[in-house]
């Protein structure tokens, strides 16, 4: 039986022009595109079988990545379950002249196997910690697994909630795609990497309208997936604007899927993104002012600031962990 050091697996990728925004740094969706398609390449390899990814911990991005640089991905399987296996996936950024390397960011995400219907599989492997830190990892991912599990039971019920949230939003956008082959992982199922960067984009595309100027992205709230979605099917994107700040902004965005041949649509997930404003030097700038007029933005946004002050939590332990 496999200890934690032994599903330890590095992805390198270099960071090419077509991977950044348009400030020259890394596109936080093709950074999450990375996490996820190292976790799930982890989570297949052990399981030997498809792995969907059922929830991610909140990503936040503490130091940017220049083109030209490299970003290693290491991923560990710190907990398995009946079907589920906790992965955590770290990501450093290094200068190819200076040979300085950052954190990045650090994040922790749930994968379930699946068969070729989408419903759960047993995942054989066990993994036996081989010493005390381990243990301690072990122990941790045990009760993420635990804290998740009432809210991914109820997967059946949130893929029904189709009721758009965004709507009663001033700021919102609606954009739609068809999932095509290269869309997938392998088998039918969507790459949930390549999701995320669709994400990523169409939030931006919104938060870009409403700053009139350059955005990166600054994090990824907890977000669960209910639904899997395949090749074939149909994605909406609706997205609204539900808090601004000072310097920064956050977007709700739920993704729907839709059968073509049923006209079924079902909840994939409901995610919070938020993104800076920077200028050309990348020091953050002011945002317009945007304030909640009706009680149903003003609802949206009291919660996006509960999620804030989580978020500005996390960032001050992440940063201390990068120093």
């Amino acid at each position: 039986m496999p200890s934690i050091k032994d599903t330890r697996h590095q992805m390198v990728q270099f960071v090419f022009p077509e991977h950044a925004n348009t400030h020259g740094t890394l596109h936080g969706g093709r950074l999450m595109d990375w996490i996820m398609l190292a976790g799930s390449i982890n989570s297949s390899r052990i399981s030997r079988g498809i792995t969907v990814l059922g929830a991610t911990d909140s990503i936040d991005f503490v130091n940017p990545v220049k083109v030209g640089e490299i970003v290693t991905l290491d991923s560990a399987i710190e907990y398995i379950g009946s079907s589920s296996m906790e992965i955590g996936v770290t990501a450093h950024s290094e200068n190819l002249e200076t040979r300085e390397r950052k954190l990045t960011t650090h994040s922790h995400l749930a994968f379930i196997a699946v068969d070729k219907d989408g419903d759960p599989r047993r995942v054989q492997e066990e993994i036996v910690p081989a010493d005390e830190g381990e243990t301690a990892l072990y122990n941790e991912a045990g009760k993420r697994r635990e804290q998740r599990v009432s809210k991914i039971g109820r997967r059946d019920e949130q893929a029904k909630n189709i009721i758009d949230e965004t709507e009663i939003t001033r700021m919102r956008l609606e954009t739609t795609k068809v999932v095509l082959p290269e869309d997938s992982f392998y088998g039918s199922f969507m790459s949930v990497g390549k999701l995320m960067l669709d994400i990523d984009e169409t939030a931006a595309i919104l938060a870009m309208r409403f700053v009139k100027g350059v955005l990166v992205t600054g994090s990824l709230d907890e977000l669960f997936f209910y639904s899997p979605i395949r090749v074939g099917d149909i994605i909406i994107f609706k997205s609204g604007i539900t808090y601004v700040g000072n310097t920064s902004l956050e977007v709700g965005i739920k993704v729907l899927s839709e059968n073509i041949l049923t006209g079924e649509q079902k909840h994939t997930c409901t995610a919070f993104l938020t993104y800076v404003h920077v200028g050309d030097d990348g020091v953050p700038k002011k945002v317009p002012e945007f304030r909640p007029e009706t009680p149903e933005e003003k609802r949206l946004w009291k919660k996006a600031q509960e999620r804030k002050d989580k978020r500005t939590e996390r960032l001050k332990r992440l940063s201390e962990l990068a120093s």
